[in-house]
Formats: structure tokens, sequence, C-alpha cells
């Protein structure tokens, strides 16, 4: 069965959405916000254009993110911004409607499932395919999923960290947290506003996780600092501070732990053979939070195992949506095990 040009996948994310166009590749790469206009409810912004929006509307307009822990929060404002989205990409006038591949994290219910699945027909799809975001990841990390050897994906993205263990496949032992970069984020804002009494934004604690955030504190990284501005507690008055990764690396060791101490819990559970494999092959690091400066090197001094972190990380999902898309047979085979069709 031959796809139409129209196909295309989706990685939708919580901090961000990706598109992927057969033929194309990478088509769109946007924030996963909207901004709503509380009189009229009419869509002000949405996307990058939103995202400038966070934290600085007047009282009757929302930046809203309708995904929370990679699953939809907002149905409505989740089906509006992938209507929005795919006529972006595709344009309104087709003359037939596109197949959407979709990613959910591993361990959706089946609520959740259906709700992502109808958001992406009622935004336009003619038929939505869902697929677990470990094996997505795995094809675009260019890992043969379909050998018997064992392969462990680690997948952090903006609301959960998917760790999975694949061969011949499917997926032999997984769990899914719900900690990602925008947990990386509130611990940054909840560590200043502690440690600093200012208050700051969470674009703001974004750009220091980029700048100076860090998984480890070394020698090269100590000093590196940072130009925060936030409002004071104390005074109410605007004010700047300077930020260092040695701070930044206090603020996000809970969360970053907390993900170690899942992929261990994995490792523990993995049948010995696989295990094997793993030492061989390593663990793979997809999604944005794996560009954390120095996560690959504490995961791998933890676990004693090789780390490897994908290239282009961001878009390895978006990446295997298409090489799903690319196999319609693959896809078939797999709607009644770990991937899911209307």
């Amino acid at each position: 069965m031959c796809l139409y040009h129209e196909d295309i996948g989706i990685d939708l994310g919580t901090a961000t959405v990706l598109l992927f166009r057969k033929g194309q590749g990478i088509v769109l790469n946007e924030p996963s916000v909207v901004a709503i206009d509380k009189k009229t409810d009419k869509i002000i912004a949405v996307g990058e254009e939103a995202r400038s929006m966070l934290g600085r509307t007047p009282g009757h307009i929302v930046a809203i993110r309708p995904l929370r822990n990679g699953v939809v929060a907002d149905y409505d404002t989740t089906e509006r911004m992938l209507r929005y989205f795919i006529n972006k990409v595709i344009g309104k006038k087709l003359l037939v409607k596109p197949r959407v591949v979709v990613c959910i994290p591993i361990g959706a219910t089946d609520v959740e499932e259906r709700a992502v699945r109808q958001a992406a027909l009622n935004a336009g799809a003619r038929e939505a395919f869902i697929i677990e975001e470990p094996l997505a990841a795995a094809l675009g990390a260019g890992i043969n999923i379909s050998s018997p050897a064992g392969n462990m994906v680690v997948d952090i993205g903006g609301g959960t960290c998917d760790v999975a263990v694949l061969s011949l496949g499917g997926i032999v032992c997984n769990t899914m947290l719900k900690i990602g970069g925008d947990h990386f984020d509130e611990a940054i804002i909840r560590y200043v506003r502690k440690e600093h009494n200012l208050m700051i934004g969470e674009r703001t604690a974004e750009e220091i996780k980029i700048r100076i955030g860090t998984a480890m504190v070394t020698d090269q990284n100590r000093d590196r600092s940072f130009s925060v501005r936030g409002r004071d507690l104390i005074t109410g008055l605007p004010k700047t501070i300077d930020i260092t990764s040695e701070e930044s690396w206090l603020a996000i060791q809970e969360p970053v732990f907390s993900i170690i101490e899942g992929i261990r819990k994995v490792l523990e559970i993995t049948p010995p053979e696989l295990s094997a494999d793993i030492v061989n092959n390593g663990i793979v690091m997809t999604g944005g939070g794996s560009l954390l400066d120095g996560l690959d090197i504490l995961v791998s001094k933890m676990t004693n195992l090789p780390v490897h972190i994908a290239d282009d990380p961001i878009a390895c999902v978006a990446r295997g949506t298409g090489k799903v898309l690319n196999e319609m047979t693959y896809l078939h085979s797999r709607s009644n095990h770990n991937t899911r069709a209307v």
C-alpha cells in the first residue's frame, strides 16, 4: 500500500511540536504554546510567537501549554494547535486528508491515547496512527529495532523521560518518568527563589539551563556564570544577579538523579542476554533533555555503560515517525502491538 504525499508524522511534545512530511523531512519545529483571547476565545498566536508571550500577556490574553507530562491536558486547545500546524505545513485546500502518525509516551492510558488520536482526527487527519515514543526515537537514532540484539533508549523530552530496552521490533522492559526538561526549569526557578529571593519566569529558567546548566560540576565549568533578571521578592523591584554553573547543578540534582534511578531500575529488570548486548551497544540518549551539559557522562559513570547522544537528538522522534511513514507495512504489522491505529 502506498502513502499519499500529504502523510505526516508528528512528535507532539510537551515543550515542542515537530512535523515530518514524507519526501521533505522535518518541516516544522515550534513550541507547544497557544495564546488565546479569553474575551473572544480566538487564537492570537501559536508556536514561537505565542511562546514569546509567556508571562507577558495582559489580563484578557492567556498563553497556554496544552500538553503536560507528554499527554493532552487541554483537549480543545491541543486540537486547535494541531490544526494550525497541519494547515501551516500542508495547506487548507486538500483533496485528500493526510494520514498522520503521532507519538505518545510509554504508559499513556487508553483515555490519553484516545485523546491524542481524536485530536489528530479532528485537526484534519484522515487516519491517525499512534506509536510509542521510544520506538520512534530508536528509529530516528538509526537503531535497527527489528534485530534480536538489545538496545536501550533514553528519550528525555520536555515533560517525560521514556526509558526502554528494545529487541525484535518491540519494547521488552521500560519505565516512563514524569520528569523532563520542563522540570529542570522548574527546579531552577525554585532554587533562585529560595537562595536569592528572586522570582524568574519559565523562559529565563530555560535560558539558564541552556547557557550554564550542567549535570556535573568540573573545573572547566565551575565558574561559568550568567546574568539573570527578575523581581526581588523582598523589595518587589526588578533586580539582576549572577548565577553560576555550580548553582545550576545544585538546582537540578533531584530531577537528574531521578532519571538516573529510572535507568538503573530498567537495567535491573532487563533479561541477561539483552543486558550483555547493552554492555556492547551502550545507552542511546535522545530528546532535548539529553543535551544538558554532562548528563551523558554522569549516566555513563553511574551505570558503568557507554552512553551515546544521538545525532540531532531533538529531532529523533520526528525522524522516527518519518521512517514509519516510509514503511507502511511496518505500521500495519505493529497496529495491534506497539503501534495502534484507528
